[in-house]
């Protein structure tokens, strides 16, 4: 089926473009438009460059090997690992403007399992982002569709230009991802100082939800200051100092969300609620690079009045908000052989209003990558090694340790 889905949008892709293409030069009796594969991907472009499309594709392929311990005192208990191959992510992209260079555009699509959110909506979610932007100027934006909420820096950096192989267990936990909407950008200072401000109505539900009855909206905004002026190449939405920042470069976030009357149990993500609750979270990063040396960290914390939610009286069935606190640090250094090493460490706890719940634990996540840079982030190598630890608090406090080795390769336009 996934085979099938790609080479169909594909095809719609490559027939859209080139309607693109030819409807601008015939209507001007130009010659035809231009056809180029660089750097951004396949390019499709009118003669007058007035449309634009380009399209993108990138794979990431990761074998994991796993073996999971318990430690009760000071024994330890080797339990049953495992050794998976997957295709983490197969995505296709577009973007470019159309008729006009300051309406453009965003499609993303993915053909995973792992990439669709098909263990919690039981239906493949092929659809990322679908936003349509307008630009007034680059300092002033508004956009309509699907597409990531303004919420903390490494969810909204893409998957792609990420330092480890995926994002932290604080993101996992507390992202707020994407959703329908309407967003919006401002830069009111710009030069010496940079102020960056974003902010979005969504539906509060995630991408791709059918109607639901009685739902409320989401609300969130989020502020970033670059006290030392802009990144090099918007350095600040990617990992790694690839660039080789001459000066030391920072930037502060902070961002928020109210979320009314959600129907998941983390908010725009996670298994349905078999009731409606309303939630906040509030998210702060930072981030400092220089010469090669990249240092982030972020904290989140999400509340709920009464997060549990049950299916019926016996209250044997559940679901949740998962509320509580995370934070996470993470620093790495790329050599000038485009060599890189990178450490984490991220913890998540669960709120005691879980208590008595299976959610309520600590979860603590070390690990390191070794890794290469072939053509920067989109064709690179890295070699993962960290452990898990999951403290059960409904268990005396019980400890399970998880050691892993993940091997990652990426590929892309």
């Amino acid at each position: 089926m996934n085979g099938s889905l790609l080479r169909f949008m594909a095809i719609i892709g490559y027939i859209i473009a080139l309607a693109a293409v030819d409807s601008r030069a015939q209507a001007s009796n130009q010659s035809q438009g231009s056809f180029d594969f660089n750097s951004e991907g396949v390019v499709f472009q009118t003669a007058d460059s007035s449309s634009r499309v380009v399209m993108r594709f990138r794979m990431q392929n990761w074998l994991t090997v796993t073996s999971a311990t318990m430690a009760e005192g000071d024994d330890l208990n080797l339990s049953t690992g495992s050794t998976d191959f997957v295709v983490r992510r197969l995505r296709l992209r577009f973007g470019g403007s159309l008729v006009d260079p300051r309406l453009t555009f965003n499609i993303q699509l993915s053909f995973t399992r792992a990439d669709m959110d098909w263990n919690d909506t039981q239906f493949p979610n092929i659809i990322r982002d679908a936003m349509i932007y307008w630009n007034f100027n680059k300092n002033l934006q508004v956009s309509f569709g699907q597409g990531k909420l303004p919420g903390n820096r490494q969810r909204v950096i893409s998957s792609a230009d990420l330092e480890m192989p995926d994002r932290s267990i604080t993101n996992s936990a507390f992202t707020l991802d994407r959703d329908f909407g309407v967003q919006g950008f401002w830069r009111p200072i710009h030069g010496d100082m940079v102020v960056n401000v974003r902010g979005a109505i969504s539906s509060g539900d995630g991408r791709n939800q059918p109607v639901i009855t009685g739902g409320g909206l989401a609300y969130t905004g989020r502020v970033e200051f670059l006290p030392f002026g802009a990144f090099t190449n918007g350095g600040d939405y990617f990992e790694g100092d690839l660039a080789r920042e001459q000066k030391p470069k920072v930037s502060v976030g902070v961002s928020y969300q109210h979320n009314e009357n959600q129907t998941r149990t983390r908010g725009e993500l996670g298994k349905n609620l078999y009731a409606q609750r309303t939630s906040n979270v509030l998210y702060a990063d930072g981030l400092l690079k220089y010469d090669g040396f990249s240092l982030y960290g972020e904290y989140a914390q999400r509340t709920a009045v009464d997060p549990i939610t049950y299916k019926d009286t016996t209250k044997k069935d559940y679901a949740a908000v998962f509320i509580g606190t995370g934070y996470m640090l993470q620093a790495s250094y790329i050599f000038p052989s485009m060599w890189n090493v990178v450490a984490r460490y991220a913890v998540t706890e669960a709120g005691s209003q879980l208590a008595g719940l299976s959610e309520y634990q600590k979860q603590v996540n070390i690990a390191a990558v070794i890794g290469y840079y072939i053509n920067k982030h989109r064709i690179k190598i890295n070699l993962e090694m960290g452990t898990n630890r999951s403290t059960l608090y409904n268990s005396n406090d019980l400890v399970h340790y998880n050691y892993y080795s993940r091997l990652n390769m990426e590929l892309g336009i």
